[in-house]
């Protein structure tokens, strides 16, 4: 019969983190722990960690909530299926058939993980691809927003480092400093051939979004996220009309249902689509979401949301599943200082998987004395 606990670990940034909503100092997660009670020595563990400010679900009830999930779980007295799963599409059906809700993106995401780590004998192993077995994933360089020399000595860092492709947020700063900033890019290293992503979080008014996009197509940017704020009328025009091609995140949001989330693709017809599993329905979601971007010729690719290096390492698995065409965003396994060690080493642009590492989870459970953290339906 499975068993269930529920861990909190509030992780800290190694830096002053800014976004567009506002600056960040910590960053809170939960953790899913899932054993067999024949072998509770063994287990699997999946991270829930909504995001404030754009989560719907967290809410000040949101812990609660989660626990009264988790034993909800034991309380149903479930059994992983001997053969294990051969797909998503076999998680989903034993989410369907146990009457498991599918509606907190995070809780989702972490039961999932949880799940597929202890079918696969609980050692981090989330699906057994190309990515564990040391081909690396290429991936974005993420620059934090804050001041024109803060920005500017992140950009220098990254292209340092080895990354070809770097992502800014932009529309939390003065336009013309970001302009500035785009500026000084495309002059220093105009030889490196540096692709540009923008994230503006929504934070464009929706009558300017489109004049400040034509002044940044002279800096050659590959694409702009989320322009305006996710829902307006104006972005099925903006999508026709922008120069640059325009990625949804903020905008898929609490779509869960299949049929919607092919009509808004169907209807807003973007470029690209960035899928966060903690934000868009777990792993089962995003599957949903990869599939329709196909149908619709719609290019994609996968971004942490902040998470520790158990919900990245998940995430990276999940991602190596699919052929990878585009850098992705699961660069941000070193923005704690309290994160938990792991084989996840982000290198000359490309994130790895260094078997020579070992999962240190001592943070998360410090004793080996853990019956008292157990739920007891």
């Amino acid at each position: 019969m499975l068993c269930a606990s529920v861990h909190k670990q509030v992780f800290q940034f190694a830096f002053a983190a800014r976004t567009s909503r506002g600056p960040m100092l910590d960053k809170t997660s939960w953790f899913i722990r899932l054993w067999d009670d024949s072998n509770p020595a063994i287990y699997g563990l999946g991270e829930c960690g909504p995001l404030p400010y754009l989560s719907k679900e967290l809410t000040p009830e949101f812990e609660a909530v989660l626990t009264d999930f988790v034993a909800s779980i034991q309380s149903k007295k479930l059994s992983l299926p001997a053969q294990g799963w051969n797909d998503l599409s076999s998680m989903r059906e034993f989410f369907n058939t146990n009457n498991i809700a599918r509606e907190h993106s995070s809780i989702t995401f972490a039961l999932e993980t949880a799940l597929l780590d202890l079918i696969n004998g609980g050692s981090r192993q989330i699906f057994k691809n190309k990515f564990t077995e040391q081909t690396p994933i290429p991936i974005n360089g993420l620059v934090w927003m804050g001041g024109l020399d803060f920005m500017l000595q992140q950009v220098e860092i990254k292209i340092r480092d080895g990354y070809h492709c770097v992502k800014l947020k932009v529309g939390g700063l003065d336009f013309e400093k970001e302009c500035d900033v785009l500026q000084y890019i495309r002059r220093k290293y105009f030889r490196e051939n540096i692709e540009i992503r923008l994230d503006a979080n929504g934070a464009f008014k929706k009558d300017e979004a489109l004049q400040k996009i034509q002044n940044l197509k002279r800096f050659q940017v590959h694409s702009i996220e989320q322009p305006i704020k996710p829902g307006m009328p104006e972005m099925e025009a903006l999508c026709r009309e922008s120069p640059i091609p325009i990625a949804f995140d903020e905008e898929l949001v609490g779509i869960n249902i299949p049929d919607q989330k092919d009509a808004l693709l169907k209807k807003l017809k973007p470029q690209f689509i960035i899928l966060k599993p903690m934000l868009h329905g777990g792993l089962t979601g995003c599957e949903e979401w990869i599939q329709l971007a196909k149908k619709h010729s719609i290019g994609w690719w996968m971004t942490s949301a902040l998470e520790s290096n158990i919900g990245l390492n998940a995430i990276a698995q999940f991602t190596s599943q699919y052929p990878i065409d585009l850098p992705q965003g699961l660069g941000t396994g070193q923005i704690y200082t309290n994160n938990f060690p792991s084989p996840l080493e982000p290198l000359k642009g490309f994130l790895h998987y260094q078997k020579k590492e070992l999962w240190d989870l001592t943070n998360l459970f410090p004793t080996e004395a853990e019956e008292s953290l157990y739920l007891k339906s």
